[in-house]
């Protein structure tokens, strides 16, 4: 199986564009709590809020996944500072990913690649998004359009800086942080 990667050659050019959004830590949660999710990391709580306007078909997929605690223990096996955290993969390798079938392009023009933004990975093929998701460290405007996008941080955006870096250009991480647990906000009692 093909490696799920954020497919995009002048990614290097943005690493380097620092952090333009300021943290949303003091951000407050959705009150739609059927749009929320909780990701639990070792350093602390991530409040995500759903786009399933924009993207019904992934939302679905990631809050499906999270009720049947597929996420959890999951490690962020691609870190590169300056531009996003990949997880989602089971078998940690970037080959991985949930028993469903790949899900179908859901890009859009109504959101961009902002820090904070969570967005669907996928291999070349823009049919192939599965389960892996990337959080963004800064903007990255070249995957506007070429990668779904399915949430925003609102809320722990630290803890998500927090993560362990990978090293190399692939950010490859050895002994990689791992998600504790992933809910619905209704299912995170």
């Amino acid at each position: 199986m093909r490696r799920r990667t954020l497919i995009a050659a002048s990614a290097v050019a943005t690493l380097t564009m620092g952090r333009r959004m300021t943290d949303t830590a003091s951000a407050q949660p959705s009150p739609d709590q059927a749009n929320t999710l909780y990701m639990d990391l070792k350093s602390g709580r991530v409040v995500i809020e759903t786009f399933p306007d924009i993207a019904p078909k992934a939302v679905e997929r990631v809050k499906t996944l999270a009720a049947q605690g597929f996420y959890d223990n999951t490690p962020f096996h691609r870190v590169i500072e300056g531009f996003m955290a990949q997880g989602g993969d089971p078998t940690g390798t970037g080959t991985g990913g949930s028993p469903l079938p790949n899900l179908p392009a859901e890009f859009t023009t109504k959101r961009r690649f902002l820090r904070g933004t969570c967005g669907m990975a996928r291999t070349a093929d823009p049919n192939s998004a599965n389960s892996q998701f990337f959080i963004m460290f800064a903007p990255a405007t070249h995957l506007d359009g070429q990668y779904t996008i399915w949430g925003q941080v609102v809320q722990g955006m630290e803890f998500v800086d927090a993560i362990k870096r990978g090293t190399g250009s692939g950010g490859t991480v050895q002994n990689p942080d791992r998600i504790v647990r992933m809910r619905p906000a209704g299912d995170a009692a």
